[in-house]
């Protein structure tokens, strides 16, 4: 069974004690592929760097909606110039973050244009983060991010510009099913990981069932997001084999499938051999 994780944010110092280790327990446990998001320029020329030191690892570059405050229009020519390392395969991890209030959300949409306008001109996929502010599945945040998004894939539709058959994913999906409904018809992929697994998220577990497995990515979204039964401690890219049960067992199909499914979905989104 061969299984892919497309968000793992490998570089964090959590794991510099037994980062190679952490990839070779997922290797063991039949993870055949990482993704590697960019969080801000830093920690995105890290990923492709750390993306470079072993074949199952590829990277995103971009800025997340939390460093938007620090985003400056001369990064956009640094994440052209890493774009063409072969190993990267996505802008990301980008979006609208409207809990933290790290920076006012009229900036945060400016920065994600401009890096959804670079991911078209690099005809490269977006790795897409959302919040909203409270615990709500759906608001302002989601609303805004979709309404971003109508708009993006329509100006790529009318460029003819391929990207638009791939244009990326909401990754750690948490909205409602109106939301991810709308998301799918505009081409997205919908990101599943830990919380999933969790005894009491029935809503994420509906929401997932209801979604074709055709729509579907496996993530951990490492260090973050811990599944069941390891919840409490740190996550890794091994685990995405219990996201993949989970997802088998409320979509009644072998695990087996869902593995199969999702890493085919990943390869379709992100173009790796």
């Amino acid at each position: 069974m061969t299984l892919t994780d497309t968000h793992c944010h490998l570089d964090f110092n959590s794991f510099d004690p037994d980062r190679e280790a952490v990839v070779e327990r997922a290797v063991q446990a039949g993870v055949g592929r990482i993704l590697i998001p960019g969080i801000n320029l830093d920690s995105s020329t890290s990923a492709v760097r750390l993306a470079g030191s072993h074949p199952i690892l590829f990277a995103a570059i971009g800025i997340h909606p939390t460093e938007a405050a620090g985003y400056v229009g001369s990064m956009l020519n640094d994440f052209r110039k890493w774009s063409r390392h072969p190993k990267v395969k996505a802008i990301g991890e980008v979006g609208l973050d409207y809990h933290h209030g790290s920076a006012p959300h009229r900036k945060q949409q400016e920065v994600l244009k401009e890096q959804l306008a670079l991911a078209a001109e690099l005809r490269l996929p977006v790795i897409l983060h959302f919040r909203e502010k409270g615990d709500a599945p759906t608001g302002d945040c989601v609303a805004d991010l979709l309404e971003i998004l109508d708009q993006w894939v329509t100006g790529l539709k009318q460029d003819q510009n391929l990207l638009a058959e791939r244009p990326g994913v909401l990754h750690s999906f948490s909205g409602n099913l109106e939301a991810a409904l709308k998301a799918i018809s505009l081409g997205f992929y919908l990101g599943v990981g830990g919380p999933i697994t969790y005894k009491n998220n029935t809503r994420r577990q509906e929401l997932v069932a209801a979604i074709p497995l055709e729509r579907l990515l496996i993530e951990t979204d490492a260090p973050f997001q811990t599944p069941q039964p390891h919840r409490g401690k740190r996550n890794e890219p091994a685990y995405v084999r219990l996201i993949a049960d989970k997802i088998a067992s409320v979509h009644i199909c072998t695990p087996g499938l869902a593995a199969e499914m999702t890493s085919r979905n990943a390869a379709q989104l992100l173009s790796w051999d």
